[in-house]
């Protein structure tokens, strides 16, 4: 019913003559990118596995020299309220058990105990005098980690030696690193995170900026955010086998992915590796989720960089944008769901009824629609027009934005009506002026980043961004013009009034284009 929903709010780059998909035609099968455990294993990091490897090393010395440091532990909230309490005291949490085989890597994993339509357990490593919330949880574990210990250290002890030690007595020898053995020592991982644009910068690899690299074995987890050329580096160290993932949660304050709640942005498995760190180069040949969340990514973190006031100087959308790419959709989406749009009003509560948790949970606030999309630039331009509409949300308010809304989803559910309607009826001058502005500054971002022509975006339809684009060439900037798209310019009358008030040396040339398009 949700997807239905972000059918009608969709954006496109041409009219289309179908109907769209219906909601029984998009792709959410629950089992796509499910991670799929194997067996468990025993936890080296376990207090009592590191105290039988301390005694082996350190026959002289107590055991008592180690210490419970921190906790494995796993909560299960019952609302959302709950949930987010542990996201906010806990730090970084896992939906899968970190003390078990992973046969397949996906995307999320669903405890089979837990009901599919309830909050799965989730898994983290707190401190060890860590204040537990009102919310059910259990100790998996007590975990001593040599890092986290909060007392003076023992003498003349190799930590890292106990924990290879602690390695080989819970029988995960085999996953030890053969460079921290030769070495004796352990390492932090680090590396470069890159991908490919075919038609930018000759096919030279660039960073994927701003991206969180998590690695872990077992209970020692770390987690570094790549620089914009794609550089990281763990401030943890390790001596095993690290699993490394790349956490779509970018330090710009945006996430992609639609992960069942409890991760905060998708997670795309980069394998097994040493501890030395992974550099990987992600091509369109690649994974298509991981190739299609590195572009997204990369232009969304490209979009708000160039709102600063040394590029655009355009208002940057608001924090904490919710991304989703919807694989059995072309078109995309600006709804601003996360944001508090269209949940704000009565009637979409009344047709939701008992699902309106589930939608305040998992609402988005841009889709992506991946359907047909093979190419970098493709994503790139879908990206950079709804992070526009973001822009223009967070200047103009949730009741400028429902009523944009409300005109989209009355033309999608009206039959044979294209997707932004006629121009006519309530609401259109609202559809006019945000399209305009997306279409106008996507153009604008492609011409920046592949040169040649000025893209046409939008212009087949019957509002006009030509007029932006006019304007600009006859010395307005992106900057002036947004600072005319208030919540009172609701239309293109409001808007030609707008920018005669403020700008009133240039009336000839507002005058002239307003008449050229109209």
């Amino acid at each position: 019913m949700m997807l239905s929903g972000l059918v009608m709010l969709c954006c496109s780059k041409e009219p289309k003559t179908d109907d769209g998909l219906s909601a029984g035609q998009i792709q959410t099968s629950d089992d796509e990118g499910e991670i799929v455990l194997g067996q468990r294993l025993e936890n080296p990091y376990k207090t009592e596995n590191i105290r039988d490897a301390f005694a082996v090393l350190y026959p002289t010395k107590s055991r008592e020299a180690v210490q419970t440091t921190d906790l494995y532990v796993r909560f299960l909230p019952e609302d959302d309220q709950q949930l987010e309490l542990v996201k906010s005291l806990v730090g970084e949490c896992l939906d899968h058990p970190l003390d078990y085989q992973i046969v397949k890597e996906g995307d999320w994993y669903h405890d089979p105990g837990v009901p599919k339509d309830k909050i799965t357990w989730m898994y983290a490593v707190v401190p060890k005098d860590f204040k537990f919330p009102s919310v059910r949880y259990e100790i998996i574990d007590e975990c001593f980690i040599s890092e986290n210990q909060q007392v003076t250290r023992v003498d003349d002890v190799d930590w890292e030696d106990v924990e290879r030690m602690a390695y080989t007595k819970s029988g995960n020898s085999d996953l030890l690193s053969l460079e921290t053995k030769a070495k004796s020592g352990s390492v932090a991982p680090k590396g470069r995170i890159t991908i490919v644009d075919d038609s930018c910068d000759g096919g030279k690899p660039i960073g994927v900026a701003g991206v969180k690299v998590v690695c872990n074995s077992f209970v020692k987890i770390g987690t570094a955010v790549c620089d914009i050329d794609g550089n990281y580096q763990m401030s943890k160290e390790f001596t095993s086998e690290v699993k490394y993932r790349l956490m779509f949660q970018n330090e710009k304050k945006f996430s992609i992915g639609f992960n069942f709640v409890v991760v905060p942005a998708s997670l795309s498995a980069l394998g097994s590796a040493s501890p030395e760190g992974l550099s990987v180069t992600v091509t369109s040949a690649s994974d298509r989720k991981l190739f299609d969340r590195c572009v997204v990514n990369n232009a969304a973190y490209d979009y708000i960089r160039r709102c600063g006031a040394e590029y655009m100087n355009v208002c940057p959308p608001p924090d904490d944008i919710r991304i989703w790419i919807l694989y059995g959709l072309e078109n995309n989406s600006a709804t601003m769901m996360h944001h508090g749009t269209i949940l704000d009003q009565g009637k979409l509560s009344q047709w939701i009824g008992k699902y309106m948790g589930i939608i305040k949970l998992f609402a988005p606030d841009i889709t992506i629609g991946g359907k047909d999309k093979t190419t970098y630039a493709q994503l790139y331009d879908d990206v950079c027009h709804e992070m526009a509409h973001a822009s223009h949300f967070a200047q103009v308010g949730k009741d400028w934005w429902n009523n944009f809304a409300t005109y989209i989803i009355t033309s999608a559910i009206t039959p044979k009506a294209d997707l932004y309607g006629s121009g006519t009826g309530k609401g259109a001058g609202y559809c006019e002026i945000a399209e305009m502005w997306a279409y106008h500054v996507s153009s604008c971002m492609h011409k920046e980043r592949y040169g040649g022509d000025y893209p046409l975006y939008g212009t087949s339809w019957w509002f006009h961004p030509q007029i932006f684009r006019y304007l600009m060439d006859r010395g307005f900037t992106l900057s002036e013009i947004m600072k005319a798209l208030g919540k009172d310019v609701t239309s293109r009358d409001a808007l030609q009034t707008k920018l005669l008030d403020m700008y009133p040396s240039r009336k000839t040339i507002i005058d002239q284009v307003f008449a050229r398009y109209y």
